[in-house]
């Protein structure tokens, strides 16, 4: 990058009385660089130059940096300076660090934060050298189970909430430490509620938080009460890593890993929300145009469960303890709204306690390239505006998410996902690495049914998805699909090791009313259901995938319709260990074409489609059958074959096919699986 006139500078060591036009002080100290970006935003408005370059070091923010229509228009770059990394930190370094002692006996760290305890600050995220810290819960591994829900029958429909649960003896203590700090965590169907503890009657044995839960407290669709977990117990503050806030009190304890000293020890604490919001009018058409952000690194925000959500439902006034799905109530650290052309080239979002960035109502030609987005408290990047009854001008589309690494998502609010593209259509997410996050890799749709959709045109293409689940949530996907969706594409995608709780560990997942989508060129393997799975939708395709190893059967219809044809399965490889390859439901149709498949059970037994059931979270076949009996009952897959399609070495996720491959005569277009993932020279520059 040229510097010059052309550039203004920041640097922590620099001076907001300064010019900022040198990229270090002077050598009297009269001229150099600003001190913060806000005065670099306040000069680009008076006097615009090409760029502002960041020195590195850290840039301390108590609230988010705020750009309007007036930062845009002629393009403008805030960037790293060359071989540096600016971070734009939310967080506040906690001092004054002792030693003390935990009742027992056990050794701790404490140090004095008295703004918590005139009531000025309150955190609930601590980072020490670098790592997220845990607030101590119970169990410390696993989760309680409910004992009871006052009122609610196993029958209840969804979004029957409540405030209110019994516990069992010795899961919960009304005498706990400032008991309305601790908090309730109930990961069930898809979806995790934060009941913060408002009052317990040790009689009843009963709980009552101060906000409803969503859903009903039962576990999933199994009749029986919901599992959950306590958090900010201060009597649990047993384990090293561990860390308390005792507001009250104001001061915070850290139980210290054997290797950690005192001498050089750093614990971070968030102040702020959010980072950087570009903050457009979309209604008015004052938009926030042609901003680049490169090379800029934003750290440490906090993690508060935003209020309301009871308007959603009818409820206006009602604190939810949850959103309905995939977190879409939580915002962005960094967040868009009404912006258009405006890019993330080479930026680190991490340590936040939030969704990483939002791409919001208005928005248009956002790209997002080469970014690495780690330790979320909720997903990567949230992209969706106004529904297809909304005004126009808030609609949201035609954005470029590629070559980005997502990882460890989720971390406070468990149910959010890799990439969620709402309503939202034209964007390209491609190429990018997305793993352990505990629900679905990326998502796209927000109408459940055949209702009208604005999603459409979204290619989902040669992304690496992994590591999803981990078996704390159901009713997921690597890639997940909702509502009607014409021209969208999931394609060429690596998706594995996906591991649900009680039902719905898929590797691509066609939700209510998927249609008119093409699914082709993926490998899926290790999910702990199928490969790929259809609840209910219309017309769409699967052709020249490869689904292996799945837990439940490669393939799966839930609800046929014979109104039309479900989807059409075609030249796919599938490659089973004694499960089948098609699970179907036995009382439902079966609406779906199929042929020109290869089938191979590495066990020996090739059952070609089963009917499946589940009970008490137990995935159950019967009626299993064969190739010749299928093809006799269906009329499907007349030209499918059962042969060993000839892997380099299948078990070990290699599936490269050899050149004497029979899936090769069945015209089945190789894979190739290295093009999947962030390609180096985008993310390197």
């Amino acid at each position: 990058m040229s510097g010059g006139a052309s550039a203004y500078y920041v640097s922590p060591a620099g001076d907001d009385g300064w010019s900022g036009g040198l990229p270090e002080p002077n050598a009297a100290r009269t001229d150099g660089p600003f001190a913060t970006v806000a005065r670099a935003q306040a000069a680009m408005r008076a006097e615009r130059r090409d760029r502002v370059l960041l020195r590195g070091g850290t840039y301390r923010l108590e609230a988010p940096l705020v750009f309007g229509p007036e930062d845009g228009g002629a393009p403008a770059v805030y960037a790293a300076y060359p071989g540096e990394t600016p971070v734009l930190d939310g967080g506040r370094r906690l001092e004054g660090w002792r030693e003390t002692s935990l009742e027992g006996g056990r050794r701790a760290w404490v140090c004095d934060v008295p703004e918590a305890a005139d009531g000025r600050w309150a955190f609930r995220q601590l980072w020490t050298n670098g790592e997220r810290r845990r607030r101590p819960r119970l169990p410390k591994s696993g989760l309680y189970r409910m004992a009871g829900v006052p009122g609610m029958s196993f029958d209840d429909e969804l979004f029957e909430g409540t405030d209110t649960f019994e516990f069992a003896p010795g899961h919960i203590d009304a005498e706990w430490r400032n008991l309305r700090d601790v908090e309730v965590v109930v990961p069930h169907f898809w979806t995790d509620e934060h009941m913060p503890i408002a009052a317990v009657d040790a009689a009843a044995r009963t709980v009552r938080s101060s906000r409803r839960s969503i859903f009903v407290l039962k576990d999933d669709y199994v009749p029986r009460c919901a599992d959950y977990y306590v958090e900010n117990v201060f009597e649990a503050l047993t384990e090293p890593g561990e860390w308390y806030l005792d507001r009250p009190a104001g001061k915070v304890y850290y139980v210290p890993h054997p290797e950690e000293t005192l001498d050089g020890f750093e614990a971070i604490a968030p102040v702020a929300h959010q980072l950087l919001v570009l903050a457009g009018d979309p209604d008015a058409g004052r938009l926030v145009e042609g901003l680049t952000f490169e090379g800029l690194a934003f750290r440490h925000t906090e993690a508060s469960l935003p209020p309301g959500g009871g308007e959603r439902f009818g409820r206006p006034g009602i604190d939810f303890a949850a959103a309905p799905q995939a977190a879409i109530h939580v915002p962005g650290v960094v967040s868009l709204t009404g912006a258009r052309d405006c890019v993330f080239l080479r930026c680190e979002i991490a340590h936040v306690g939030w969704y990483g960035l939002e791409i919001g109502d208005g928005c248009a030609g956002i790209r997002v390239v080469g970014c690495a987005l780690r330790d979320l408290g909720a997903g990567g990047v949230k992209v969706g505006g106004s529904d297809a009854s909304g005004p126009v001008a808030r609609r949201c589309g035609g954005h470029t998410l590629t070559d980005n690494a997502l990882s460890g998502g989720g971390r406070v609010f468990h149910s959010a996902t890799g990439i969620l593209l709402a309503h939202a259509f034209d964007n390209e997410v491609s190429h990018n690495l997305i793993e352990d996050f505990f629900y679905t890799g990326i998502s796209t749709g927000w109408v459940w049914g055949y209702g009208e959709n604005v999603s459409k045109n979204n290619r989902i293409e040669y992304n690496r998805i992994r590591d999803l689940g981990q078996g704390l949530l159901s009713d997921m996907g690597g890639v997940y699909v909702l509502g009607v969706q014409p021209g969208t594409v999931v394609r060429g995608n690596v998706i594995s090791d996906i591991e649900k709780k009680n039902y719905g560990g898929w590797g691509v997942y066609h939700d209510e009313g998927s249609a008119h989508v093409l699914v082709e060129d993926n490998i899926c393997y290790r999910t702990s259901s199928q490969g790929f799975h259809q609840h209910y939708g219309r017309e769409n395709t699967v052709r020249n995938n490869i689904f292996a190893f799945c837990g439940e059967g490669q393939a799966a219809l839930t609800r046929g319709e014979t109104a039309h044809t479900s989807f059409t399965l075609l030249r796919n490889i599938f490659v089973s260990d004694g499960q089948p390859m098609y699970a179907v439901r036995k009382d439902r149709p079966k609406s779906f074409l199929s042929d020109l498949n290869m089938f191979w059970d590495v066990s020996g037994r090739t059952v070609v489609a089963a009917s499946f059931r589940y009970a008490d979270a137990r995935f159950l076949v019967d009626d299993e059958t064969d190739l010749a009996a299928w093809q006799a009952a269906t009329g499907n897959d007349l030209a499918s074959v059962v042969a060993d399609p000839r892997f380099a070495d299948a078990a070990a996720g290699d599936f490269r096919l050899l050149p004497d491959s029979p899936a090769l005569r069945l015209g089945f277009r190789p894979i190739d699986a290295e093009r999947a993932g962030p390609r180096g020279g985008r993310r390197d520059g």
